[in-house]
């Protein structure tokens, strides 16, 4: 099989309403088969997509969520699921003062354009709605497929042989992008050609949608940048379906054993047991030697029965409902004993520190795996219990609880903007 790209050249300065399809169809021989790449920049002009206004405040509008930034570099994942250098928001190849933002549904655009060039030439063709993205870990720009129509997106070749015969389990070809990248080789972004024609391809696959090349998050092994996966992790109050897997926990208290230790102390370094409650007896057990534990000392305080039992009612709403428990546990077996007192505290208060770096760890963790999480510090207020319900020695501390799962449909809401200058003096 031979391919060719050739430009279609002449194609005036596009505005909005122009019609995109007899344009090209004037200006180029088509045939059954052929594979017609449209930039993006000539198709939001067609539809309109050409606005005023700062770019950072476009950005923000345009972005479903900031994956990752740098000074003024901002990679935003789009409300198409598209992952790309400023949401997709250009000032290139626009007048001055203007901006120029992604079609609103691009594999629309070129199911509209596919219609509109077969009813003009009666060739049946596919054609690809292509936009320069960056790639991660390789430098330059490689056009893509954001829009396709009459074409498979992905032809997926795994269960078939390689010319060696050996069977592929991987490979998943994302035709649509090289078709793309192909007509990117005469469609530069200086020649003021913003078409081209694919030739010689005959895939095999049915026609699928752009959108089918988007990795859902769930396959997503760099979602969010470390930074902001930082910024991005939330509290949450209720959990979706199902648990969380052995392997995600093992990881997350790996990642939780990392926390800074004081040094200079005689105990150990990692001075931490953490105990994972999978099964609902475990979490039965532990929650109701704890609510009898609260109950007979608050009421023992003073405070009233009702008062007692609506904080038990909002403990038990989210560590019941769970999938797992999480409990941290401190040991101070062999700290110094310093003869001044204040040494002895400042002593505890280190380990305290750093179990908080610890839990922070572990949270920030199930976060990077896609799972939810709350620290909640009910058990502080009733270690013994806590460690017998365990069956622990009395001298293992109790930390809190941190409740996991996976997170719920709707998600955790956005956090409201910090203001860090509120926070921070420089001397």
């Amino acid at each position: 099989m031979s391919v060719e790209v050739i430009p279609v050249t002449g194609i005036p300065e596009i505005a909005a309403g122009d019609d995109l399809a007899a344009l090209i169809a004037e200006r180029a021989t088509l045939r059954d088969g052929d594979m017609v790449a449209v930039t993006q920049k000539v198709v939001s002009k067609a539809e309109g997509r050409v606005v005023r206004g700062r770019k950072e405040g476009w950005v923000a509008r345009e972005a479903r969520r900031i994956v990752a930034r740098r000074g003024d570099l901002v990679i935003a994942e789009t409300r198409h699921g598209f992952v790309c250098a400023n949401a997709g928001v250009d000032a290139s190849n626009v007048g001055e003062g203007l901006l120029t933002l992604l079609p609103e549904e691009p594999d629309g655009s070129a199911a509209a354009i596919r219609d509109g060039l077969h009813e003009r030439t009666g060739a049946e063709v596919g054609v690809v709605v292509t936009d320069t993205f960056g790639r991660p870990w390789r430098r330059g720009v490689v056009n893509v497929a954001i829009g396709c129509a009459g074409l498979p997106a992905l032809v997926d070749l795994r269960g078939t042989k390689d010319a060696g015969g050996r069977l592929l389990e991987a490979t998943v070809v994302a035709l649509a992008d090289e078709v793309a990248a192909a007509a990117g080789l005469v469609m530069g972004k200086a020649e003021g050609i913003p078409a081209a024609v694919v030739r010689g391809l005959r895939p095999a696959a049915a026609p699928g949608l752009a959108s089918d090349l988007v990795r859902p998050p769930e396959e997503d092994l760099f979602r969010t940048s470390p930074l902001d996966a930082i910024a991005a992790r939330r509290t949450v109050r209720g959990f979706g379906d199902g648990t969380v897997p052995r392997d995600v926990l093992v990881e997350a208290v790996a990642a939780a054993l990392t926390a800074p230790v004081p040094h200079g102390s005689r105990l150990r370094s990692r001075p931490w047991t953490w105990v994972a409650l999978e099964t609902a007896p475990a979490r039965t057990a532990l929650l109701g030697a704890m609510a009898d534990a609260w109950v007979r000392d608050l009421l023992g305080d003073g405070t009233p029965e009702d008062v007692v039992r609506r904080r038990l009612a909002r403990s038990d709403a989210l560590l019941g409902a769970a999938p797992v428990l999480l409990l941290p546990f401190l040991s101070l077996e062999g700290a110094d004993e310093y003869a001044d007192p204040r040494r002895r505290t400042a002593e505890r208060d280190m380990f305290v520190l750093a179990t908080g770096a610890s839990i922070q760890n572990l949270l920030l963790a199930l976060h990077a795996r896609g799972f939810g999480s709350a620290w909640v510090s009910a058990s502080l207020f009733c270690r013994p219990e806590a460690a017998a319900a365990l069956g622990l020695p009395p001298d293992r501390l109790a930390m809190g609880v941190v409740a996991a799962g996976p997170l719920p449909r709707e998600g955790p809401s956005p956090r409201p903007p910090i203001d860090p200058g509120d926070h921070l003096r420089f001397a």
